[in-house]
């Protein structure tokens, strides 16, 4: 299909030595919609490179000074995203094998038939806006995943996102721990997309879904030959996500075998594959989660200390849900919206009856009960406002008094500063710190509380 007038199908560089056949090949090119620029040796290419940004290069190998595979060499160093063809007289065998493990695309013979080149280009087009979308896909997945994207502006999950928009652009290797359910792998996904290099791959692996014999090879990788069914070889997860993340989910469930092998590919930044008999280097950043107390795992004997020490740069505890009922709300407008979506139903409110129950309902699943209980109330509800005649009765408990979300909130925040300053023994100074708020909000609070509030709850330790 040829492109509109003033629309360029593509930018073609050609690097050919003989003047009368690069000529030709831009005359046909232009004629077909290319924008085409030429150069007749390695060091006339690279300087044009610099302000035409070629989308594929076709060389010729046979070049005076440097040739076309040291050129292409240069190419994919100055421009690694442009596709490289290389042009020869004298193919062989060797020479193809030779192009393509240097990185080359594509390989063509002289002389050169039109029909061929054009299709062969076509071809590399069609590729690379396939490349460039699957990078703006990727761009915004990442902009999608950002510590903005985590549900909850109470003190707790805002303390979360200021860790992750520190820690994510570094390379350290981080903990992120607590109770099933509470999105933990959505931490780490929002870490890796805070990263220097976003579009690099990020490998999740859960080590509690795979049997301990297969773990390490999906890990680690093997040779050929290392197992009977082991036809090629196989790159784990450590090699395959380059300078990107690898995302250890359950962590704790690691055999000790195991354990010392991935100590060694933390350590030392290299695998060892199935198999093999040579080590490989990586690069690959390690995340990774556990609801276990890995301290009493080390202590007991069924983790490794010096891992656990590799793991445990940075570590981030996810708060349970019931202690941050105030993000209840806003996790409930979220996960209500997608439910109704994916469903293709009109449900588009919680009535505040339900909020409040919700509020106070226990949450032992987390985030993720939460999330299973929306889904089943989205089914079986026969209108627009979900009330509690759409959730388990076991899951509805007895509200407060107050209609509005205002006073459930409220009712919420009393609770949470009633819970907190008995776990501070009524020393109201180290509760305003935990609470993230200044001394005299909390006596405010504390007197806008009046009678609701325990005596135990209202009495200042010494020096508070």
């Amino acid at each position: 299909m040829k492109p509109r007038a003033g629309e360029a199908r593509g930018r073609v560089l050609v690097v050919d030595d003989e003047e009368v056949i690069a000529s030709t090949m831009q005359e046909f090119l232009e004629g077909e919609g290319f924008e085409v620029g030429v150069a007749g040796d390695a060091r006339s290419a690279l300087a044009l490179v610099e302000t035409f940004e070629p989308d594929v290069a076709l060389c010729d190998v046979q070049l005076p000074g440097p040739d076309g595979l040291e050129l292409l060499d240069l190419l994919l160093r100055v421009r690694p995203d442009t596709l490289v063809m290389m042009i020869t007289a004298y193919a062989t065998v060797e020479n193809a094998v030779a192009a393509f493990r240097r990185g080359a695309h594509d390989y063509l013979m002289k002389p050169v038939i039109f029909e061929e080149l054009l299709a062969k280009i076509n071809r590399l087009m069609s590729f690379r806006r396939l490349v460039r979308e699957n990078q703006a896909l990727r761009r915004q997945l990442h902009a999608e995943i950002s510590p903005e994207t985590l549900v909850g502006r109470g003190a707790a999950m805002q303390a979360l996102k200021t860790v992750i928009r520190k820690v994510g652009p570094t390379r350290s290797n981080v903990l992120i721990t607590g109770e099933s359910g509470t999105g933990k792998e959505l931490v780490a996904r929002a870490l890796h997309a805070m990263s220097h290099d976003p579009d690099a791959p990020f490998l999740p692996i859960n080590c509690a879904a795979i049997p301990h014999d297969l773990l390490e090879n999906q890990l680690f990788g093997h040779v050929r030959g290392a197992f009977t069914g082991a036809d090629r070889d196989h790159a784990g997860l450590f090699l395959a996500a380059g300078r990107g993340t690898v995302f250890l989910d359950e962590v704790g469930e690691l055999p000790l075998v195991t354990q010392a092998k991935l100590l060694r590919a933390i350590e030392n930044k290299e695998v060892l594959a199935v198999g093999a008999t040579r080590s490989t280097s990586v690069a690959a950043r390690v995340l990774a989660a556990t609801n276990k107390d890995l301290p009493a795992e080390v202590a007991a004997g069924r983790f490794r200390a010096d891992l656990f020490y590799r793991l445990d740069v940075v570590n981030i505890r996810m708060p349970p849900l019931r202690d941050r009922p105030e993000d209840i709300p806003e996790l409930v407008s979220v996960l209500l919206a997608q439910h109704a979506r994916t469903m293709g139903k009109r449900v588009d409110s919680v009535d505040n009856a339900t909020i409040r129950r919700l509020m106070a309902a226990p949450w032992r699943g987390n985030v993720r009960e939460l999330d299973n209980a929306l889904e089943r109330a989205v089914i079986l509800a026969e209108g627009p406002v979900l009330t509690p005649e759409d959730f388990p009765a076991e899951l509805m408990g007895e509200a407060e008094p107050g209609d509005d979300l205002r006073t459930a909130l409220a009712v919420a925040e009393r609770q949470h500063i009633r819970r907190v300053l008995a776990e501070c023994a009524g020393d109201k100074r180290e509760a305003a710190r935990r609470l993230n708020m200044g001394l005299s909000s909390l006596y405010r609070k504390l007197e806008d509380d009046g009678p609701r509030s325990s005596p135990s709850s209202l009495t200042s330790s010494t020096g508070s």
